[in-house]
């Protein structure tokens, strides 16, 4: 789809077709970023590692969050609790 870039005050901004916003999944906030020559608007909900803690909590909780790599601990491990 091609669009107009247009003037909005002293920035510039494109409108949005709603079907294609809610397809995207965005609604009242979007993080932008740029990637390569690409701009890139995504849901932030969906932003990397959002959710990482409560999902921490929960292996805990299971008993499951041992070592993947054990081999990649350090001598000073051996003192930490789990």
């Amino acid at each position: 789809m091609l669009t107009k870039v247009r003037r909005l005050g002293n920035s510039r901004g494109i409108l949005i077709p709603k079907p294609l916003l809610r397809q995207a999944g965005l609604e009242d906030n979007a993080e932008i970023l740029v990637k390569g020559s690409t701009l890139v608007l995504r849901n932030p909900k969906r932003a990397t590692r959002s959710g990482w803690a409560e999902v921490s909590i929960l292996l805990a909780a299971c008993g499951d969050d041992r070592l993947i790599l054990p081999q990649l601990a350090t001598q000073a491990d051996k003192d930490l609790q789990w």
